[in-house]
């Protein structure tokens, strides 16, 4: 190991200002940091996480402030960011001159922008004072990280990470675009589409499948363990099991997302128990029905991703 992880959102901030990378926690998973206006910086997370360069970034806030200074909002926009510090992030217009290094919007005419909702990710931004570009802190395809252990291993070291507990969530932010008055959701995330409706009085719209790549996490190979996974299943000999709720009983690895079947908990557990079934060397992983609702539709969303043909 090259370096020592950081300890205080300054020590991490200290790196980071200097254009390193550092990992950091969110609510939603742990985020690969880098200062968003250097491009040496941004570039470096690409080549880190072998991401490929057409897959635009999202752009980690301190505040509404620092946010304004690099999209447009308008009046949609702003109601919408009253919903942040959260696990939403809008697609917006970018604002001419933001200071933003363009291979962090991958040549797109928007950008990707959120406040993360946790106390250690908003100390590390405040003390940098710049926003930062905060991709999962994992390999590119891979699942992402839960705790900063699963960071150290998924980088083999290689990556200073602060540690701050594991992520409550356990899945990546909901990504809206404002189109004109109305709201589409581009991918499903740890806020449903049902709270932002409720929240707003306003309707969400999903995209259509195979639209443009507009935003993170939108290539259909993503989110995915070494093991091949087969949805809606009932386990089989040599295969581990992915449960959710009353399952058959069986002897190989299992893990079950909620024996409950309470989506919040199948979400926070999602990442990690694929990454312990992966653990256990199977080269299958049969994964229960999740209920398509709620929560359910990110979870879901993340299982197809993590279950469609390898590139």
């Amino acid at each position: 190991m090259t370096h020592s992880d950081p300890k205080t959102a300054h020590d991490a901030a200290v790196l980071l200002r200097a254009g390193q990378l550092c990992a950091f926690p969110t609510e939603t998973v742990y985020g690969l940091g880098a200062d968003a206006t250097n491009a040496d910086a941004v570039l470096a997370i690409y080549e880190t996480k072998g991401r490929p360069r057409f897959n635009p970034l999202i752009i980690h806030c301190a505040d509404l402030a620092m946010a304004e200074t690099l999209a447009e909002f308008s009046p949609l926009a702003r109601r919408v960011a009253t919903l942040w510090p959260g696990p939403l992030t809008l697609v917006l217009p970018v604002r001419p001159g933001n200071g933003l290094a363009g291979i962090a919007m991958a040549g797109l005419d928007s950008v990707a922008i959120r406040i993360p909702d946790h106390p250690v990710a908003l100390a590390v931004l405040a003390a940098v004072g710049r926003p930062l570009a905060a991709p999962s802190a994992n390999p590119s395809g891979r699942l992402s990280p839960t705790t900063a252990e699963q960071v150290r291993i998924g980088f083999a070291g290689r990556v200073p990470v602060l540690d701050g507990g594991p992520c409550r969530a356990g899945v990546e932010s909901t990504i809206v675009r404002i189109e004109g008055d109305k709201l589409v959701q581009l991918r499903a995330g740890a806020m449903s589409r049902n709270a932002i409706e409720q929240a707003l009085g306003v309707k969400v719209a999903v995209a259509p499948k195979g639209t443009a790549l507009a935003a993170p996490g939108m290539l259909a190979s993503h989110y995915a363990p070494r093991a091949l996974l087969r949805l809606n299943s009932t386990p089989r000999a040599g295969e581990a099991y992915l449960a959710f709720g009353n399952g058959p009983e069986f002897a190989g690895p299992v893990r079950n997302l909620s024996p409950r079947g309470d989506l919040h908990e199948a979400a926070r557990n999602l990442f990690a128990m694929l990454h312990e079934l992966d653990a256990a060397g199977a080269d299958m992983i049969a994964v229960a029905p999740i209920p398509d609702e709620g929560l359910g539709e990110a979870i879901n969303d993340r299982l197809l991703r993590a279950a469609a043909p390898r590139d």
